[in-house]
């Protein structure tokens, strides 16, 4: 058991893992042997006999994941006719999937075989940082297939000019800068804080609401920065996507044949569950009031946004596309001749 005893008035009650305390400004404290050099992630659920079947569970998601996006980035980098406006974004979603599914999944599956999975405070904020910036691009390239998707149905003739290389470049970099710009600020307000009690993180990965559960300083100001910037990032680009969608349903209902209505209804009402579960989760994790839901139901959101949703973007974006069907057949017989 770890022993606790009494540092500076600054660093009280901490345990004994170090000789200093993390200040506010980002610099140390001494502190007579205590303080926060390393967090304890408590994973998903404590319950024993559970740990195998969700570590198996868990492990066949991130294969299933790490395989179809990065099966898709080599379809459409080796296949010349999927280098198209729509391919373009599907290949940047697919490298954002692997690589925010890759920063917290690998560690999350530690909680499930040892008994206490430590991460340092160095790697929890370069974790929170990594993953910030990758669920925010993911927030806006979404947004950018939905605008692709409302040109090419609602205004075809205006779609190879709407949607030229310069402006599909540009809402890639736009994406990316602005997912820069705000994981740095999510991660800057995290490491003005003190942590000088608790080091037991509730969750199975560092994410911002957690990381204030332990703060022995006040977080209002990060509570306002999460409202302000996560909701900006949440909000916007929740209602572009469902004016984009709600526009091309309504072309979707003027299609004359009942066959080719029923197919684009199918295509879309897809993508619209698949956006729904990640702006949903994300909603429920970080814009709820901080009295609605337990740490629980956010661990659930979480696994939704972070696991869930990076598996199904491949299956429901590509495999379900004749293109990719065509371009993977092709591929295969290439390997084998």
């Amino acid at each position: 058991m770890d022993d606790y005893i009494v540092g500076d008035p600054g660093c009280p009650l901490s345990p004994r893992l170090s000789g200093v305390c993390r200040s506010a400004e980002g610099g140390v404290l001494p502190a007579n042997g205590s303080l926060v050099t390393e967090f304890i992630l408590m994973g998903l659920t404590d319950r024993t006999d559970l740990q195998m079947p969700l570590f198996f569970l868990f492990l066949g998601m991130y294969t299933v994941t790490a395989l179809g996006n990065l099966g898709l980035i080599i379809l459409v980098t080796l296949n010349p006719h999927l280098h198209t406006p729509m391919y373009f974004f599907l290949f940047n979603l697919a490298f954002v999937d692997i690589c925010y599914s890759s920063v917290i999944t690998p560690k999350m599956l530690m909680n499930f075989v040892l008994s206490r999975n430590v991460i340092s405070y160095e790697g929890c904020m370069t974790q929170l940082y990594l993953f910030c910036f990758f669920v925010i691009s993911e927030c806006y390239v979404l947004t950018s297939m939905a605008y692709d998707r409302y040109v090419a149905i609602c205004n075809p003739l205006r779609y190879s000019t709407a949607m030229s290389p310069k402006v599909c470049s540009s809402l890639m970099l736009a994406s990316y800068l602005m997912a820069f710009c705000d994981a740095t600020i999510h991660t800057g307000c995290v490491l003005r804080l003190t942590f000088c009690d608790a080091n037991a993180i509730d969750h199975f990965f560092c994410d911002v609401i957690p990381l204030l559960q332990l703060s022995c300083t006040s977080t209002h100001v990060n509570e306002v920065e999460i409202f302000i910037v996560g909701g900006k990032d949440i909000i916007l680009p929740s209602l572009i996507l469902f004016v984009s969608y709600g526009f091309i349903l309504c072309n979707i209902f003027k299609i004359r044949s009942t066959e080719g209505r029923s197919k684009a209804f199918s295509t879309c009402s897809a993508h619209m569950v698949a956006v729904s579960l990640f702006f949903g989760s994300c909603t429920f994790m970080y814009l709820k009031p901080s009295s609605a839901g337990t740490m629980d139901e956010g661990k659930i959101a979480s696994v939704i946004y972070t696991i869930v949703v990076p598996m199904l973007n491949p299956l429901i974006y590509s495999l379900r596309n004749k293109d990719v069907k065509v371009a993977l057949i092709k591929t295969i017989s290439r390997r084998k001749f």
